[in-house]
């Protein structure tokens, strides 16, 4: 027996015609380093992305699903690129402007993009890769920055355009074509810390029911009435769903644009008065430095989503005494990346709520999860069998893009048998269904057939007064196999020593799991995403250029 329901397809097209007409109001501002930022209504961002859209197909001749690039901050010509390009059929690509040069020359190649959105103060960046860059036939730059070296580079092979001039004589209407849902609408490729970089191909279908689940209650829970302060990159993982999940509901946004450091975001958090932000836990650390040194009135901001690498509970209690509450996320690029929200179950006290706001979060529905064990058994939810995390579900990627012509990609170790995705991380999960991360599986210690985790030592060490970020991989020894390096940054006039961080950790970790090893370090290096990048410590240590002190 089929149903009476009308079948309308879940696409990005059907989020921008809601938001530009039903949330016209709503606003997207740009912050822009100036006395006053730029400011376009939802109504507005809906007709530039209609005439970007003419413009793409009728100046640029881009049709079907080809991919079209872009190299931008956040900012209100993007979020335009967001609804454009997905909308009329194409496929957008963001390209994560962090990356090594090579990287990102290997990922254009692969995707075969033809057409690159760029921001003007990025283009000495783009510049030196365009020669290197065979298939793309257009530029169009938007935003301050010098053309005289990409007119220069692109030469004959490459066309120049400017976005305003470009989208200035289009009309404001667009005859937008009514889609497959499952067709692709966007791609992001992962940072390639192992292998070359791997495309993630999401559908108009993923990036609706992922946009739904984003503005549940029990995820981020926004509305009309708040403003979210949008630091995650658009790069990042489409920033975590928020400009397709703020055109459904009308949640405005704040974009810093290039201005990503402390100071310029305190001063946008006290001007603007952002009801929620969302980045990754180095952003939040650098600004709690920033606001103690120069105080500042965050009150505005009541929510912050905080993903992308494991929430310090040290930071969490430092942000509550100033009123401002973190909720740790958990999610990938192969899963769009909601996975986990730590919302604690209704009805606790403060004091009850802190053992799940510590955890990675709740699975939504729409995400399956389970545990694998060594063998490949599933282990129970009881809060103990740790294993590696699996997981399905309607915005989770079930292979990786194989090429232009080529076919899906599905590696032996990320997928299943059955189709799961193997995150690669390692955790135990509890009868209720709240995640804990103990390790990736890549940096989990394995010493004397005992698992030691990198992160429960990360985040007992950051709880130090004197310790502002730490950061643990494993070593190779002679007796156990591996033990743990704990490499850390102490705070400016820290008096501290290994013998007494060592103290420190005591009470708190067994005593077997105690690092031997320890060395101070100027910064812990960061991946492009802001995540420990521990391979480029485990190579210090294996090259001798850490000054290494064994209790």
């Amino acid at each position: 027996m089929l149903s009476t329901m009308q079948d309308v397809p879940l696409t990005v097209t059907r989020i921008l015609l809601h938001g530009m007409t039903i949330h016209g109001s709503s606003q997207v501002t740009t912050w822009t380093g100036e006395s006053e930022p730029r400011r376009r209504s939802f109504a507005e961002i809906g007709e530039r992305a209609t005439r970007l859209a003419a413009a793409l197909r009728d100046g640029l001749g881009v049709t079907g699903d080809e991919r079209v690039a872009t190299l931008m901050w956040n900012n209100s010509e993007h979020v335009e690129a967001y609804f454009a390009i997905p909308s009329m059929g194409a496929v957008l690509h963001t390209l994560n402007l962090r990356l090594p040069a090579e990287q990102l020359v290997w990922i254009v190649k692969h995707a075969a993009d033809r057409v690159l959105l760029v921001n003007g103060s990025l283009l000495p960046l783009l510049v030196p890769l365009l020669p290197h860059l065979p298939t793309v036939e257009h530029v169009v730059v938007s935003g301050v920055g010098d053309r005289g070296p990409l007119d220069e580079a692109a030469g004959t092979a490459v066309q120049v355009h400017e976005y305003e001039e470009l989208i200035a004589d289009r009309p404001a209407v667009f005859d937008w074509p009514e889609l497959d849902e499952r067709a692709a609408a966007a791609m992001c490729y992962t940072s390639g810390t192992t292998g070359d970089p791997k495309g993630v191909v999401y559908s108009h279908r993923s990036i609706y029911l992922h946009s739904m689940q984003v503005n549940m209650a029990e995820s981020m829970g926004l509305t009309d009435k708040d403003t979210s302060l949008v630091v995650v990159p658009q790069f990042h993982v489409n920033a975590w769903g928020l400009p397709h999940a703020t055109f459904m509901t009308g949640v405005n946004m704040l974009m810093p644009d290039r201005f990503l450091q402390a100071a310029p975001l305190a001063e946008m958090i006290e001007r603007e008065r952002p009801t929620h932000a969302a980045a990754v836990p180095t952003i939040w650390q650098g600004l709690l430095a920033e606001v103690t040194a120069h105080p500042r009135d965050l009150s505005s901001m009541a929510r912050v989503t905080i993903g992308g690498a494991a929430c310090p509970p040290a930071l969490m209690e430092a942000y509550d005494k100033l009123g401002v509450r973190l909720c740790a996320a958990w999610g990938m690029t192969e899963t769009s990346p909601l996975g986990t929200m730590s919302n604690p179950p209704a009805g606790l006290t403060a004091e009850e709520e802190w053992p799940y706001r510590v955890t990675q979060g709740r699975f939504p529905a729409g995400v399956e999860a389970r545990l694998a064990g060594p063998a490949g058994d599933i282990l129970p939810w009881d809060g103990e069998s740790a294993g590696e995390l699996e997981v399905r579900g309607p915005w989770i990627a079930g292979a990786y893009f194989g090429g232009v012509d080529a076919e899906p990609v599905r590696p032996a170790d990320k997928f299943s048998d059955d189709g799961w995705l193997r995150t690669g991380d390692v955790g135990v999960v509890s009868p209720d269904g709240y995640l804990t991360l103990t390790d990736r599986a890549k940096d989990v210690i394995k010493s004397g057939g005992e698992w030691i985790s990198s992160v429960a030592l990360e985040n007992a060490l950051m709880a130090h007064p004197e310790v502002a970020e730490a950061a643990v991989v494993a070593v190779p020894d002679d007796r156990w196999g591996e033990r743990p390096l704990a490499t850390v940054v102490l705070k400016e006039g820290a008096t501290a020593d290994y013998a007494s961080l060592r103290e420190f950790l005591a009470g708190k970790i067994a005593k077997w799991q105690l690092p031997e090893r320890w060395a101070v370090v100027e910064a812990v290096p960061k991946t492009s995403v802001g995540k420990f990048d521990k391979k480029v410590i485990r190579r210090w240590y294996a090259d001798g250029e850490l000054d290494v002190t064994e209790l």
